[in-house]
């Protein structure tokens, strides 16, 4: 659950400030991905856990509003993943993210659900669960012949045998600089993550748009789309929802990283992570307005 605090400007250490609005608002990385493909018509699972708190019930009605099938959700004692957020009038965000019940989803179970994943089309991972988890799903997918679409966040050094069972590794700008080691421009960045293994890399760059690079050498920017934005929070999950719907549906990967822009661009002109995800109707709405 995002516990979003709405502040003239994100307080430095130390320092005080006024407020002038505070939500409680559905999010998880995982969840906030899997409300952006639903909202495209796309068949989505979720995976994963919430705790028996007041916040439970409430994220599993807001999947399953969204489209989402919650069959594979559990719960579990204490509480629900809680991520306290500052949001800037400026539209930027600071993010504390607790992690409650998503730190109970094990490898067991993930074994649990091994048929449903083995039967994805694609499955999309976040590192908002144990490390040792996310290995032992990649390696399920990997022997399942399944893609994985890898959204490192949050950042964490990554045991070496993941990179090479990653479809796409779709780091942010901060988060590329923390596998790196070192600012580098895309074009340099790119190849060295994809030298680590990966078989496509998106960056995600924000208001410049994104750099898709894959294995057999091709890549190119993705411009974005101009608006005003006013929350940028969930801006990058709406991207890997859509990404990953265009891509299944066929659609090159420039072309999907472009649907995949559209849809991020419309979410960050409204408040909330999954609340701000659009429905394809509001992408052709958008693209009726010669936007």
């Amino acid at each position: 659950m995002d516990m979003v605090t709405l502040t003239p400007q994100i307080p430095q250490i130390g320092q005080t400030v006024i407020g002038t609005g505070f939500t409680t608002t559905p999010g998880g990385k995982g969840a906030n991905q899997a409300v952006a493909a639903a909202r495209l018509g796309y068949p989505v699972h979720m995976v994963g856990k919430v705790g028996d708190d007041v916040y439970g019930p409430a994220l599993l009605e807001n999947l399953a509003a969204a489209g989402v099938n919650t069959a594979a959700m559990e719960t579990t004692p204490g509480p629900s993943g809680l991520a306290p957020i500052f949001l800037s009038e400026a539209g930027e965000n600071a993010i504390v993210v607790v992690p409650g019940a998503n730190g109970q989803v094990d490898p067991a179970f993930v074994d649990r659900h091994a048929d449903l994943i083995r039967s994805a089309g694609m499955v999309l991972c976040q590192l908002e669960i144990p490390m040792e988890t996310v290995s032992h799903l990649l390696a399920l997918c990997a022997e399942a012949g399944v893609p994985v679409m890898l959204d490192p966040a949050p950042a964490a050094e990554l045991p070496e045998e993941i990179w090479s069972q990653v479809a796409w590794f779709t780091p942010n700008e901060t988060e590329a600089e923390f596998y790196l080691g070192e600012p580098l421009t895309p074009e340099v960045g790119s190849k060295r993550l994809l030298y680590k293994g990966p078989k496509g890399v998106v960056l995600k760059r924000g208001a410049e748009g994104s750099y898709v690079a894959v294995a057999d050498g091709n890549s190119a920017w993705v411009y974005p789309f101009e608006v005003a934005a006013i929350d940028t929070v969930g801006a990058g999950d709406c991207f890997n929802g859509a990404f990953a719907v265009a891509l299944l549906e066929g659609n090159h990967p420039w072309a999907a990283a472009r649907i995949a822009s559209l849809a991020a661009a419309i979410s960050v002109t409204r408040h909330g992570a999954q609340a701000s995800m659009p429905t394809r109707a509001d992408i052709q709405e958008f693209l009726a307005k010669g936007k």
